[in-house]
């Protein structure tokens, strides 16, 4: 099983000689490879780890006295020897995640199964042989160390990465705890300077109970599933854990939301006046809503009178308070509103943009930014980028640095925040979110905006219209964050309270209300912050992995037949699995052990139960929770979307085929309450197009025939085209 939260990272590239003072280019020119028998000539030196070879080659270079930096490798791995205040050191790196959990004994595929111990990686998954090289030589340089420092990121993953070097590949105890926020040279310094003498060993402590949870729940579930699926004739791999199950019952329930809801007509009132500027005003009824259509007739009859009456003009001015520091979730959620970028890419870029020393460590949940950071001294360096320099100089000629933060903190890190570091070169989706986050940056520090409310009341033969204008006097902190705070002035005209209206048209315009809207991946990333299922760090990954299992799909998430009938089926013999309470109140245990309030034994043993007491439920019922979720999986197998039902508006229109004829047909998928069906050409396979006809706007459809050029099928029986041919 996959460690939930960061992966490891492949071998990266070796050092490249360079005058250019990087990382990467600042180990000595005279870079040498070592024995493989013997990994360094040194004795008595400080090994100092990193995660990943990245982010070791900025420490090495941040730390070395002037001139004693070298690069090494060893079997091809890179190191760094130096010194620091005078005194020998290495660099190594892990490559994330070297080692975890696995059932002793082998991977049986039987449930259920606590007793499991850390591994290497490459033990656990076939793609992961990389590792091993990198264990080794920790294993290599650690025999001769006098002392060990972690310099693994700071939060509760990077913490077991760290802790598993040091009693598995190092064989010691405890080690040194460097802890930081961004990866330049100046916080590394300070960072190393205020190391502490220990791990953070309640984080520790929290990160290995969470990945024994995750382990317990998604290992022994997973095999539950598929092993059912298996007895009941098929075979499909599926899974579910503490957070993915609670994740896909809210898609489902949005779902059955959605297929549930009958819209219901409704009917507004406009008001259309010329001014005696013969400026165009438009209104509409303070009402809004008319359920009744006659009532809705009454009021348009009433109004339409030759003038309308400015019954009251009202201008309020209001303070639009700068926006908050990023937290991880909130960058996801812009990210993802202006670029279309999943907040697991986001995540991915933000973690590169870490690693370039470019912004600060993206899994925080903070809102504040401490006045420690310096915030002068960053937006000095910013204003060396052309990109940002004026915005910048209006920022440095305030009299104070104020930050407008948000009620979230985190213990570990910050906000995430732009060091002032200029990049060198971006690809186009890196280059939008840093762009982002500086700008986001320099927002905080900004005034508040102020725009101006104007509200018009008219009367119009006792009937009362409404028009809203606003417009923004004082773009405040908006200037910073442009484009990304959008506002558009609604301007209305200039009319006086008494001024009366020549009215030019009352129209009766009707409506249907509609379905609350399915979630983004955005959405539900916000939506599983709000109820605390997850992390910060995963929760992207699980919405990522309900994608692979064929439980959701579309950009707007829907839930499959599989996913809707998983849920289904659980909550007829595992409802525990999916219970919201009982995850959130695992999540409050993981914290609870990080502050030291709760001893992770306690935990284990609960959650030891709890997974018992959801397979016995299952051992139970396999048979049966086979064959519900090996239909499922038929349907989802077999649908293919050619696009909206236009009957109902609510499903989808998918090609399927009769049981009993095998003849192929689309039909809409909320059958049986939408019995919409249309024909198909037999003998032939039919593929959607996601094109739409231009004559009726109908999806149109592939039809390919043995022996035929392939053509597109309107399959709207009164399609004008089709009409013209049989007139």
């Amino acid at each position: 099983m996959k460690s939930k939260g960061k992966t490891g990272m492949k071998k990266s590239s070796s050092t490249k000689k360079s005058s250019s003072k990087s990382a990467k280019s600042l180990a000595k020119k005279s870079s040498s490879k070592t024995s493989k028998n013997k990994a360094t000539s040194l004795k008595g030196y400080e090994l100092i780890i990193a995660e990943k070879p990245k982010a070791a080659a900025k420490i090495a270079f941040a730390l070395a006295d002037k001139g004693t930096l070298k690069k090494k490798s060893y079997d091809k791995i890179p190191y760094y020897e130096l010194k620091i205040n005078g005194k020998p050191a290495v660099v190594a790196s892990a490559v994330g995640h070297l080692f975890t959990l696995m059932e002793k004994g082998g991977n049986k595929w039987t449930y259920p199964v606590f007793d499991v111990e850390w591994v290497s990686t490459s033990k656990a998954q076939k793609n992961a042989a990389y590792v091993n090289k990198y264990i080794k030589l920790l294993k290599e340089l650690g025999k001769n160390a006098s002392e060990v420092t972690i310099a693994t990121d700071y939060d509760i993953e990077g913490e077991v990465i760290g802790l598993n070097v040091v009693r598995f590949a190092l064989k010691r105890e405890d080690a040194n705890r460097m802890k930081f926020s961004t990866l330049t040279p100046s916080e590394l310094k300070k960072a190393y300077e205020n190391k502490s003498k220990t791990l953070d060993w309640s984080q520790a402590k929290a990160g290995e109970t969470r990945h024994l949870l995750d382990y317990y729940y998604g290992v022994n579930v997973s095999r539950a599933l598929t092993s059912s699926i298996k007895k009941a004739g098929a075979f499909k791999v599926l899974s579910s854990g503490r957070v993915q199950g609670p994740a896909l019952k809210i898609i489902v329930d949005r779902e059955e939301e959605i297929r549930k809801f009958k819209p219901q007509k409704y009917w507004q009132v406009f008001l259309k006046a010329s001014t005696k500027n013969k400026e165009i005003l438009e209104a509409a009824h303070k009402k809004d809503k008319f359920f009744d259509k006659e009532e809705a007739e009454a009021s348009k009859k009433r109004a339409q009178v030759p003038e309308a009456v400015v019954q009251e003009k009202k201008t309020t001015q209001v303070k639009i308070k700068p926006v908050v520091p990023f937290d991880l979730t909130s960058l996801q959620m812009e990210a993802y509103r202006n670029f279309k970028i999943s907040p697991k890419r986001t995540l991915e870029i933000a973690q590169d943009l870490y690693i370039e020393g470019l912004t600060s460590y993206p899994r925080t949940s903070s809102q504040k930014l401490p006045y420690t950071l310096g915030f002068k001294k960053i937006f000095e360096k910013l204003s060396e980028q052309q990109d940002y320099k004026d915005l910048v100089m209006k920022i440095l000629s305030k009299k104070k640095l104020l930050p407008h933060e948000g009620k979230k903190s985190d213990p570990a890190h910050p906000a995430i925040y732009p060091t002032g570091i200029r990049p060198k070169t971006l690809d186009e989706q890196h280059r939008k979110v840093y762009d982002l986050i500086v700008k986001r940056f320099m927002a905080v520090f900004g005034e508040p905006a102020v725009k101006e409310n104007v509200k018009v009341t008219l009367n119009a033969g006792g009937e009362i219209f409404i028009v809203n204008g606003s417009r923004i006097l004082n773009p405040g902190w908006t200037e910073f964050y442009s484009p990304y705070y959008k506002f558009t002035d609604k301007l209305i005209p200039n009319v006086e309270e008494g001024e009366k209206l020549k009215i030019l048209s009352v129209e009766l315009v009707e409506k249907e209300t509609k379905p609350k809207p399915r979630y983004t991946q955005a959405s539900l990333v916000s939506e599983l912050t709000k109820k605390n299922l997850g992390t910060k760090a995963t929760r992207a990954q699980i919405i990522d992995t309900l994608f692979k299992r064929r439980y959701v799909k579309g950009e707007r998430i829907e839930a499959t037949e599989l996913g809707i009938q998983a849920i289904k089926t659980l909550l007829k013999y595992s409802p525990l699995l999916l219970d919201e309470k009982l995850t959130r109140h695992f999540e409050d245990e993981l914290e609870k052990i990080r502050e030291g309030k709760v001893k992770p034994e306690k935990v284990v043993e609960e959650a030891k139960k709890v997974v018992s007491k959801i397979l016995s439920q299952f051992k139970k019922n396999e048979l049966n929770i086979g064959k519900e979720l090996r239909q499922a999986n038929r349907n989802t197998s077999t649908e293919k979307v050619v696009g909206k039902c236009p009957v109902c508006h609510v499903g989808d229109l998918v090609i399927r085929h009769s049981k009993k004829t095998g003849k192929q047909f689309i039909a809409c998928n909320q059958y049986p309450k939408c019995k919409t069906t249309f024909s198909l050409p037999q003998n032939a396979l039919v593929k959607p197009t996601n094109e739409k006809c231009p004559h009726c706007g109908w999806p149109l459809v592939l039809v390919i025939r043995k022996g035929k050029r392939p053509w597109k099928l309107c399959f709207n029986p009164n399609c004008p085209s089709k009409l013209e041919k049989e007139n």
